[in-house]
């Protein structure tokens, strides 16, 4: 039985998509097929019913957004919902070079972009593609139009643990926050070593003066450092020995209509029955979307358990159930 308590939730990240034109840490989305994504017309009435529970932020994540077309209507309509007061989104930054400035009108205030290596024959080995210059390109662009910008970095041992200083320098003359984000066992992860958070910041305590960050940037947990001489910040993610279960105001959608109330579990509940009825009005199905999510959110689990493998069940990739 997982133990489970109120809490403020108002924080959604919905996937719109299990498709990705990169591999990743935690998934290998070739060797993967997820069926039935749902439309945004669908997706659209989940968030609506989400409103209705009290969500007020949502983060628009994959697979990877940006190669779903209509992103930037979608983006649009949530931005007009009177209720909702944030939508940001997670991106591995391929195509943010040519989206940047509609997303940003659209209404998003935010960009999270994955970057691993800043070494090209790496970044092609971890990724699959030569793309590291759009990638660059694309957080450039993003930074131009106003989208607050952070890079969320996981470091693997023996993989890219080498490059932790040359990844803190993209924080060093422009405003961009550089996450540290610790491995989680989650899909591919489970294969990886990562290296922990307080190993990269006694390591960074070595060469840098540091202080700390009480600003809070965006909608999620990270804590955050200051770096003398540095414009941007330094943040950790410690899912692993930080953890932050008791602040978790969140639960996750998934592009094929299922609500995950925590990323550990494999439980979910599934909407698409509510989705796909098509003998229901509109205002009988957000109903029934609402009473959904009101139950996710009252399962949301009181902490998840990575730190035992042997009581996590959730066994999918993240490009199944929402980066």
């Amino acid at each position: 039985m997982i133990d489970s308590y109120n809490r403020k939730i108002d924080y959604m990240r919905i996937s719109v998509t299990n498709r990705c034109n990169f591999r990743c840490t935690y998934c290998m989305p070739e060797t993967k097929k997820v069926e039935d994504t749902l439309s945004f017309d669908e997706i659209y009435e989940v968030a609506l019913a989400a409103c209705e529970c009290g969500i007020t932020k949502f983060k628009i994540t994959g697979g990877e957004p940006l190669v779903r077309d209509g992103i930037v209507d979608f983006i649009r309509r949530l931005h007009n919902i009177d209720t909702v007061k944030d939508i940001t989104m997670t991106t591995n930054g391929f195509y943010l070079y040519k989206y940047a400035k509609s997303l940003a009108d659209a209404g998003l205030s935010s960009v999270n972009i994955s970057l691993d290596s800043l070494k090209k024959e790496r970044f092609i080995k971890i990724t699959g593609v030569d793309a590291l210059s759009d990638v660059i390109k694309g957080i450039n662009e993003a930074k131009r139009v106003g989208l607050s910008t952070k890079i969320n970095t996981v470091l693997q041992r023996g993989v890219n643990e080498d490059e932790l200083f040359d990844i803190i320098g993209l924080a060093k003359d422009k405003k961009i926050n550089v996450r540290f984000i610790e491995m989680m066992p989650i899909g591919h992860g489970r294969e990886s070593v990562g290296v922990a958070n307080f190993e990269i910041l006694e390591k960074i305590k070595k060469k840098y003066i540091v202080r700390e960050d009480n600003e809070r940037y965006g909608n999620g947990p990270a804590k955050y450092i200051k770096l003398e001489g540095f414009a941007g910040s330094i943040g950790f993610i410690g899912a692993i020995h930080n953890k932050f279960c008791e602040g978790c105001n969140r639960i996750r959608f998934t592009s094929n209509g299922k609500l995950k109330p925590c990323l550990c579990y494999a439980s979910n509940i599934d909407l698409k029955d509510i989705i796909k009825d098509t003998t229901i009005g509109f205002d009988k199905r957000i109903h029934l979307l609402r009473e959904r999510i009101s139950e996710c959110i009252d399962s949301k689990p009181k902490a998840h358990a990575f730190e035992d493998l042997s009581k996590v069940s959730e066994i999918k990739d993240m490009v199944e159930i929402g980066g």
